[in-house]
């Protein structure tokens, strides 16, 4: 495993964009953003939480603080392939993410099978401890989707990220099983997050609010989570009704 270790700390704001407004976003943002080196990629994360779901019910009652754990893939990969597992905290408003870089088959053992990491480290310490104390996490939804990722070019701490085609499914539980799933946004629809070190630039403040886009509550996980409970609510509603 490589000694790669990540940090990061920011303010992270959601909006949904429809298709229109993305256009004209992206028009208005040319000279001052650009794509990333990556361009479009596609992102599959799995996440985990306890067999009662309790960290996707707490993030969605909007505590003070809250915490996730997932492992995360730039595309499909396959056993020798990187990956990061990644501890993702917000406190106050500031998103704090801790993650660690692995090959596929030892991030699965240990997050799976409970088997150590050949290398410990201040990040793989936290990690061991959220997974004690939660006891019995597993892997709970996979979710994809498409990204666009820009930085500013004045000041390349500023990031907007552009998310569409977001699937979640409940089976197949596994990076390596390919991206599939039921889609999470109507058609046309982008998530976007804009992340920043501290205040938003005013520049970026004003063509928001000049296409009338406003940040909203969004998390991934929590909506398939939803959408989820939707879905074998309606499968019950409709057994009753068939053998009544």
């Amino acid at each position: 495993m490589s000694g790669y270790q990540g940090t990061f700390k920011r303010y992270e704001k959601k909006y949904l964009l429809s298709e229109s407004q993305y256009k004209l976003l992206r028009q208005k943002l040319e000279g001052k953003l650009s794509v990333d080196s990556y361009g479009k990629t596609t992102i599959c994360n799995i996440y985990f939480d306890t067999p009662d779901h309790r960290l996707v019910r707490t993030s969605m009652e909007k505590p003070i603080y809250k915490e996730k754990l997932r492992l995360r893939s730039y595309g499909t990969p396959t056993d020798n392939d990187t990956v990061f597992i990644e501890l993702k905290k917000k406190y106050k408003g500031i998103v704090y993410k801790r993650r660690i870089k692995s090959d596929l088959f030892s991030a699965e053992h240990y997050l799976y099978d409970g088997i150590p990491l050949e290398q410990s480290s201040q990040i793989s310490n936290e990690i061991d401890w959220f997974l004690n104390f939660y006891q019995n996490v597993k892997p709970a939804m996979y979710i994809s989707y498409n990204r666009v990722a820009m930085f500013g070019i004045e000041d390349n701490e500023l990031r907007v990220t552009f998310d569409s085609n977001i699937l979640w499914r409940e089976e197949e539980l596994w990076l390596e099983c390919g991206v599939f799933g039921n889609p999470l946004l109507e058609k046309g629809v982008r998530l976007m997050e804009i992340k920043t070190p501290g205040a938003m630039p005013l520049w970026l403040t004003h063509i928001l609010d000049e296409l009338t886009i406003y940040p909203t509550s969004f998390s991934k996980y929590g909506k398939g989570y939803e959408e989820s409970l939707r879905i074998k609510r309606k499968e019950e509603r409709n057994g009753e009704i068939k053998y009544a």
